[in-house]
């Protein structure tokens, strides 16, 4: 398999898994799967320990092939391997609580439920984030005690290679985690698998193909699939700088390669002016370039097929109507570059407002009041997060209430907690990872009725 590092376009070459590996692979881990789960939860949260340790000791040569294999600048990938190590801190911290067996008992009769591991789980991961995205999902599933089939993107395979090495250098037993290489093709072979439950994170597209896939198997299925996640800006906002750095962040922030990146922006009428102003300030500061050099706010995307989707996005908005706020300017080298773009006048006639574009791109409307924001935030298929900036708690509060996201943000945007569910609705998948919920998702329930003989 070839994979290309997105700044130089250099071809990187990966052997792929067929199926016959794949096949022996699962079979080993099926065979000792309760071995694993019967090892005690405490010496498998040391094994998760250990791991999070290397993670820390190794954090720059793994921030390196990150940033070589999918181009974001190499701060952004120290710090989202640095985000990876707090959320399996939280894993760490909260585990034992979330899967201690519940007791409801009364006198006579015991009514107990326990949490039982799935069995052996398939995680189709994502290339935006493969530390962050596969720690929410391979992490807590080892912990429960699954054994792990985890399949990094193509884009970043050297990543999950990575990872799987972490693992063997730990002495994590080798049936309990194993890494599944290659491209659309070893994906489809996962779900031939007799899998336990299946993970994925990704497209709509190819989440719904999965689910219709796996479907007859009646097993656990996890997406966590795309947004075309909606910021408003009120109208009694003291400080409009501030609200138009943080939406820079939330649009520009990994070049706008996150699932819960701001894809739409709708603005009061009242402040529409002052805040495209402020915003273009802000957008004007990133610097598109090398990954490598400290400088860089906006690397490379990491699919060379985006660019050209991305320019229509624009193409098609500008002969709707829409006017160029500010466009940036890209090296003129090597690399899928695509300038920062903002573009106002929008509307939902044009797919900038509708389709997601997963890049360096924002449409900004002008709205009159707070009815017609949330109708048009809400007229999306989509339903991963949603950002309201407010003065008035109970105005912002009540707001975000009637827009359908698994999540609101009030007064701040793209971040994610290990402390709350992360979960969408409509077109933004299934099930949620994070929190307690996000543990007891590698479970299976096992209730008990004990009566007193």
């Amino acid at each position: 398999m070839l994979s290309n590092n997105p700044f130089t376009e250099e071809a990187i070459e990966i052997p792929s898994n067929n199926s016959e590996e794949l096949l022996q692979n699962f079979n080993f881990q099926k065979e000792n799967q309760k071995k694993w789960a019967k090892t005690p939860l405490k010496e498998r949260l040391s094994y998760i320990e250990k791991f999070s340790e290397e993670l820390n000791k190794r954090e720059e040569e793994l921030a390196k092939t990150l940033t070589k294999e999918m181009g974001k600048p190499f701060k952004e990938s120290l710090n989202e391997i640095r985000g990876a190590r707090s959320r399996i801190k939280f894993f760490l911290k909260n585990s034992e609580e979330s899967l201690s067996p519940r007791d409801y008992s009364r006198p006579g009769l015991g009514e107990e439920i326990h949490f039982e591991p799935l069995g052996v789980i398939g995680n189709i991961s994502a290339w935006n984030y493969p530390y962050l995205i596969g720690v929410n999902v391979f992490i807590p599933a080892l912990i429960c005690g699954n054994c792990v089939v985890y399949k990094p993107s193509e884009f970043t395979s050297l990543t999950g290679l990575e990872i799987q090495k972490i693992f063997n250098d730990i002495g994590l037993p080798p049936y309990a985690f194993q890494v599944a290489i290659g491209g659309k093709d070893v994906g489809e072979l996962l779900l031939k698998l007799p899998l336990d439950g299946i993970f994925f994170t990704g497209s709509y597209k190819t989440g719904a193909f999965i689910h219709n896939q796996v479907s007859p198997k009646l097993i656990p299925v996890g997406l966590e699939l795309g947004g075309k996640d909606p910021l408003y800006v009120t109208d009694d906002l003291d400080d409009i700088s501030q609200v138009a750095e943080a939406a820079c962040e939330g649009v520009f922030y990994n070049n706008g390669q996150s699932c819960c990146s701001v894809e739409r922006i709708y603005v009061h009428e009242k402040v529409y002016k002052e805040f495209l102003e402020k915003f273009k300030k802000s957008v004007e500061g990133l610097k598109t370039g090398d990954p490598m050099v400290p400088e860089t706010t906006q690397g490379p995307l990491t699919r060379k097929d985006h660019v050209s989707y991305l320019e229509n996005q624009v193409q098609d908005a500008l002969s709707k109507g829409a006017e160029v706020v500010f466009r940036g300017e890209v090296p003129k080298k090597t690399g899928y570059f695509f300038p920062p773009t903002i573009l106002k006048n929008v509307n939902h006639k044009m797919e900038i407002m509708n389709e997601e574009s997963f890049g360096p791109i924002i449409g900004i409307q002008c709205v009159s009041n707070d009815e017609e924001a949330i109708q048009l935030m809400n007229d999306t298929s989509y339903g991963l997060t949603s950002s309201v900036f407010a003065k008035d708690e109970r105005r912002g509060r009540n707001i975000l209430s009637q827009i359908n996201s698994g999540t609101g943000y009030l007064n701040c945007c793209d971040r994610v907690s290990p402390y709350l569910p992360w979960s969408g609705r409509k077109n933004s998948g299934l099930g949620s990872t994070l929190s307690f919920l996000g543990i007891q998702t590698f479970c299976q329930p096992k209730a008990y009725h004990i009566k007193s003989t």
